[in-house]
């Protein structure tokens, strides 16, 4: 189980799930607290999203109502305000979940994952694929190029936004009793790839899968692997960032 330590406290989240009307997402919610993400524009067992504003309150929820014929849930957001995610981020079937905001991410001490399959969060600034698509959450001004291809790395701008664990909520444990934090099924994927990466305590969980941290100082490019639930990073073109990290070990 892997820890990551740092010096940023966690930032209050704001209870705000929307869409930024570019890729066909609906967000609706019933009470302000629980978001459910419907629609989005599907290529092939892709489904792309892009939201203006992507943040969680503590006990809420981010429920991505998608077919479960879908392979990746493709997800952006544009709106420049860093998501703070303090509740759950649930999707249906095996979907693998990628989650790029170049702002930031905050995952607070009660986020948690429920996805049947890997689970990518960064703060790069778009997706590539190799025809030459990019998914950008930076660069609105063109229409998005929406593929039927498995993205295939990301790519940073300057001054990458920073990725901060904390999640440590107790309601999800393991066969010892240990708090799992961010978690995926067994034999998943869980990758973090942004500028600094930190935690507070945080815990990250892939039972017999993979955890892989990326940390990038400036601009440049990571290779990404994806296999249907297995990621991998690759070629980081880049002076590397702070990953501080310490393992646990459990008897």
């Amino acid at each position: 189980m892997a820890t990551l330590a740092t010096l940023a406290p966690l930032t209050t989240a704001v209870a705000q799930v929307s869409a930024d009307g570019t890729v066909s997402t609906t967000v609706t919610s019933p009470d302000g607290k629980n978001f459910n993400i419907n629609d989005g524009t599907t290529r092939g067992t892709n489904l792309f999203h892009s939201f203006k504003e992507f943040s969680v309150p503590t006990g809420g929820s981010a429920n991505f109502n998608n077919a479960t014929s879908i392979q990746n849930i493709i997800s952006r957001v544009t709106g420049g305000s860093v998501s703070n995610i303090d509740g759950l981020i649930k999707a249906l079937g095996n979907a693998n979940l990628f989650l790029l905001n170049p702002a930031g991410i905050v995952f607070g001490p009660n986020a948690s994952l429920n996805i049947g399959g890997s689970f990518l969060g960064s703060t790069a600034n778009s997706f590539i694929f190799d025809n030459g698509f990019e998914f950008s959450a930076t660069d609105l001004q063109a229409p998005p190029l929406l593929t039927i291809n498995i993205p295939n790395g990301l790519r940073f701008r300057d001054n990458p936004g920073s990725i901060t664990n904390q999640s440590n909520q107790s309601t999800t444990v393991d066969s010892n009793g240990y708090p799992v934090g961010l978690a995926v099924s067994s034999g998943n994927s869980l990758l973090l790839v942004g500028g600094d990466i930190n935690s507070d305590g945080g815990k990250l969980t892939a039972l017999g899968g993979r955890i892989e941290l990326g940390g990038l100082a400036g601009a440049g490019t990571v290779g990404l692997e994806v296999s249907g639930n297995t990621f991998k990073l690759n070629s980081l073109v880049i002076v590397r960032s702070r990953i501080s990290l310490w393992l646990m070990m459990h008897e």
